[in-house]
């Protein structure tokens, strides 16, 4: 059984074998397609997910395309090299090429496969299987009920002693930049692939930031909208934002674990020097946690807020309701008193009778009118 960090998983058994079961997956799935080709240490079809393989020695790229078998057999002859290889939303049977060359374990694989999963980081004997979600905030002009505010993905990473695998799914995180601004940094890349994990993870949490930052300037404007006098837009938007708000802080809280285990001391195979860096990163992460509470707090207060307003118009619409009743009522009840069809009313062969009548009707409703517009009724 595999060891995890921070979860329950490991008995101090004999590893498994991804190797057998990579060649299992293949098998399974070529004989599914009615084919039958021989493994090779790289098959063209890998190309369409692999965005990109390097070989790095003492910090530096070397020149050439590189295959993965061919740089991680360079990167073992050495102490100083490792490979990085890029991924971009991978099937299984390219996954399957990768954990045979690179002795993944299964239930890893299948996560990277399925891109399902919430942060966290565990351990596969020497290997380190860390998953972040990514975010990005989605420009709009105006926030309606179905808005898009927040874009999340997946990046997943496999981190050996030789090597390092990221696994992206989605488009909110590329890692192009990642990659071009870590080769500008010969001295951090020295640190192996813990570096790499560094980079990615810096990345990700920078786009928290930047998704925080946005969130509130979305907030402060739905707020000054609620409370405004003039307008106050639709609740429907209020509940499109929390629920973009509650994306977001999916895949913020629960990194906090993983980071924690990285910077702690009891992590041994991260380098000290990367676990000073990565305190950096918690320390972004903690305000963007920070952040998004707050955020979370204010939004339930605007929430809350809207919802009085709402009540309050309400009543507002019942209190005119029940005014102009009441006035329609002295109509009423003096039409139903003269339709009665009674043999003995004096008062029907008065002249002056009819008008009389109407003049204590409007009257009637005027004074009624003026009474119910004084105290806020109409």
């Amino acid at each position: 059984m595999a060891d995890r960090i921070g979860s329950v998983r490991g008995d101090g058994g004999p590893r498994p074998r991804p190797r057998a079961w990579a060649a299992q997956v293949r098998a399974r799935i070529l004989a599914a397609d009615g084919h039958s080709r021989q493994p090779s240490r790289q098959r063209p079809a890998d190309h369409e997910s692999v965005v990109d393989c390097g070989l790095y020695v003492d910090g530096e790229r070397q020149p050439g395309t590189w295959q993965y078998a061919d740089a991680l057999d360079h990167a073992r002859r050495r102490t100083d090299a490792f490979v990085w290889v890029g991924l971009h939303e991978p099937t299984e049977d390219v996954m399957a090429g990768i954990a045979e060359t690179f002795g993944l374990h299964e239930l890893a694989v299948e996560d990277a496969v399925k891109a399902q999963q919430r942060p966290k980081l565990e351990r596969f004997g020497d290997i380190h299987f860390l998953v972040l979600r990514t975010a990005r905030y989605c420009e709009h002009d105006e926030l309606t009920e179905n808005s898009e505010v927040v874009e999340t993905g997946q990046v997943m990473l496999f981190i050996g002693p030789t090597f390092v695998i990221s696994v992206r799914h989605g488009d909110a995180c590329r890692l192009a930049p990642v990659r071009a601004g870590l080769e500008r940094k010969r001295d951090l890349l020295t640190d192996g692939p813990w570096a790499v994990a560094y980079a990615v993870t810096d990345r990700v949490v920078d786009l928290y930031l930047e998704v925080a930052d946005k969130l509130e300037d979305d907030l402060e404007g739905l707020e000054a909208e609620v409370f405004s006098r003039q307008t106050r837009g639709p609740i429907q938007r209020i509940y499109q934002m929390k629920r973009e708000l509650v994306e977001f802080k999916r895949a913020v809280m629960p990194l906090q674990r993983p980071i924690m285990l990285l910077t702690g001391q009891g992590s041994r195979d991260v380098p000290k020097e990367v676990r000073r860096y990565f305190r950096d990163v918690q320390d972004h992460l903690s305000r963007t946690v920070e952040q998004v509470n707050s955020y979370d707090d204010l939004l339930n207060s605007i929430l809350q807020a809207r919802l009085a307003q709402v009540t309050v118009e309400q009543n507002n619409d019942m209190r005119k309701i029940a005014a102009w009743a009441a006035i329609a009522a002295v109509w009423t009840s003096v039409a139903g008193i003269y339709g009665m069809n009674f043999d003995y009313m004096p008062e029907l062969k008065m002249p002056y009778f009819y008008p009389g009548v109407w003049a204590f009707l409007l009257t009637t409703s005027f004074l009624l009118y003026r009474w119910f517009r004084r105290n806020g009724w109409l």
